[in-house]
Order: C-alpha cells, then structure tokens, then sequence
C-alpha cells in the first residue's frame, strides 16, 4: 500500500485535524489606503486620469471591499489625485458599508437609472472630463461599451498591465496568508487520503475534503474540489460522473480554501495499493519533471523557464513534447493568490 494512503476510518481522519489558522492577521484599512496612494502615484506618472474598479478581486486587493460582480454596478473610481469614490445601487448602500474598509463617498442609483451616466458625472466631481481612464480587466463587455458610449471625451483603456503589476509581487503578509492556506489544504489532502477504501465514492471523499477543509480553519470549506479515480485522473478538470474506488486505481485531488480572500490550489496523484511497476515510472517521471520546474524558477529568468524545464524532462524520460499525449497537456502552473488562478503562468511565452 503507498504510504499514508488507507490507513484510518474518515472518522479518525477528522478527529485529528485542528483549526491552522492562529497567527494569519486579517489585512486592515492601512493596508489598502497604502495600496490606493501607490497607484495613484503609478496613474499620474503614466498620465492616466482615473481607474475604474468593476466588484471583484481588483476591487477587493485595492480598497478591501469584498464584492461579487453581477448585472448591477458596484465599483469604485479612483482619480489620480484625490479621494476614491463608489457607485453601487441605492438598496445597496448600507451593506457596502458594511463591507467596506476604506470609507468614501458612494454615489446612488435606483433601478430605474443610468449608473454609465452616474459614473460621468462621478468623474466630473473629481474634475476630469477628457483624458484616459483605466478600466478593471475584470468589467465585463456589457458595462465596458455602456461606460464608452455614455462618455464619449474619455479615452478608456485596459487598467490590467497596473493591476497586475502591483498584485503579481506578493508582500509578505500575502505569502505568509497563502503559504497557511496551502499548508491547510496540504493536511486535508493527507487526511483524505489516509481515509480512502475500495468502495468509496469520489462524492464521499469531496464531502469529507469539505469538512476537513471546515476543521483546519476554512469556515466556507472547499473553495473548489474534484476528486477523480482510475482514467478519470486522466481528465484533469473532471468527468460526469460519480466514480467508486478499487485496489489498484489512481486517485486524483485537486482541492483548495480561502483564507482572508487568498485561494490555496494543490494537486496530489497516487496510487491507492501497491504501485504497479508502470505507476511508479509515470510518478518517478512526473516527480523528477516537477524538481526540474523548481530548479529553473530562479530570480531573474522568465516565468517560461519552468515549464521548458519540465517539459524537457518529461522528454528525457520516454515521454511526448508539445502538449502531446502521453506527456504534459497544460501549462506547468500559474500564480495564486485572491484569484484561483492568477498571472504570471508559468508557460511558454510568458
């Protein structure tokens, strides 16, 4: 039997696991006000008249107001110079309060009214009618286009190269936040394999993660799961329907949380019983392709480097080049942090 892998009921499986997160501070209102006075610093050296923040992670890593997007706007503007100011729907204002971390004016619409309109009119407060204005990659093309035609003598462009300049180079209050979250689900993943037995069924161990998830500190538990077993594990992102566990199978989890708004994402593969002399290559080979990627992530060297790193020895060990199967059908990996997946990748060209 591979290691750690069937050795306790789901039940002692859970006992043990205990919440992880003492330590892991919140982020607070300074964090965000420090995060707004650099960017406004970063819009007036470029010339850039303001940024539009559509609800979503942009919003959330500048101003800490976690929002989820929807039909309806909610955004924050944030000029070059001066104080930030919201929209949002008037039914919405006293959650936003809430919610918020940086108070600021917030600018009302009811149902019935134009909030492109109202964002014209939010600028014109900040005293900028022309010029260019930075739109969130996140605004979806229905309010991108209405927020063009409804201000004709503002020049929008993509606000993604500034965004990610900033949320691409974690502080160390980020890599300490994500680093506990990945270690949370690390142990859930251990907990889940330890519980595993012939007869079980990937929706009883998704059902498990999630508690486990629960027990180390996530109170939403999975933020996402796929458990998969046998060739399903060859389909990365999942198959449709449920499968149940026998001696011998692959087991795939592909789980992750959220802790202060940080995702953690990790995949674990192995083999439920003794390896045939075929798994262990395939995991001796994946394993040996995965050490090459770690070794060519250097300061300095581009994000490709790990990915032709471990697609060469993926090569040197029988296996195919190009995406082509048997062999490395994906991008080596992508960064992590409020997003699930989030740039830079680490993939050729990048």
């Amino acid at each position: 039997m591979t290691v750690g892998v069937g050795t306790q009921s789901a039940q002692d499986a859970l006992s043990q696991l205990g919440n992880m997160t003492d330590g892991v501070a919140p982020f607070t209102a300074s964090t965000f006000a420090d995060r707004i006075e650099k960017l406004q610093s970063v819009l007036r050296e470029q010339g850039v008249k303001a940024i539009y923040l559509h609800a979503g992670t942009n919003l959330y890593y500048l101003t800490g107001l976690k929002w989820n997007p929807s039909e309806r706007m909610v955004a924050a503007v944030i000029p070059a110079d001066g104080q930030i100011e919201y929209i949002a729907p008037f039914f919405e204002l006293d959650t936003l309060r809430d919610y918020w971390q940086i108070e600021a004016p917030i600018n009302g619409w009811h149902e019935h009214e134009c909030p492109y309109e109202l964002f014209r009119q939010t600028l014109a407060k900040m005293g900028v009618d022309s010029g260019k204005v930075l739109l969130d990659e996140a605004t979806p093309f229905f309010t991108a286009s209405r927020l063009d035609k409804a201000n004709p003598s503002i020049e929008f462009d993509l606000g993604q190269a500034v965004t990610q300049s900033f949320r691409a180079i974690k502080t160390a209050q980020e890599i300490a936040t994500i680093q506990r979250g990945h270690e949370m689900t690390l142990e859930v993943i251990k907990a889940a394999a330890s519980m595993l037995r012939p007869g079980i069924t990937t929706g009883e161990v998704v059902k498990f993660i999630d508690e486990a998830h629960q027990a180390v500190g996530a109170p939403a538990g999975n933020y996402f799961c796929i458990v998969l077993f046998s060739v399903g594990t060859s389909f990365p992102h999942g198959v449709k329907d449920p499968q149940t566990l026998n001696e011998g199978d692959w087991v795939l989890i592909d789980t992750g949380c959220e802790i202060h708004g940080y995702k953690s994402d990790i995949t674990r593969s192995f083999c439920f019983g003794e390896p045939t002399d075929q798994q262990r290559k395939a995991w001796d080979a994946e394993k040996r392709a995965q050490l090459a990627a770690f070794a060519a992530a250097e300061i300095g060297q581009p994000c490709e480097a790990p990915d032709y790193a471990a697609r060469k020895s993926l090569v040197q060990s029988g296996y195919e080049d190009n995406y082509q199967l048997p062999g490395l059908p994906h991008r080596t990996g992508h960064g992590c942090g409020l997003d699930i997946h989030e740039a830079p990748n680490l993939v050729r060209g990048e």
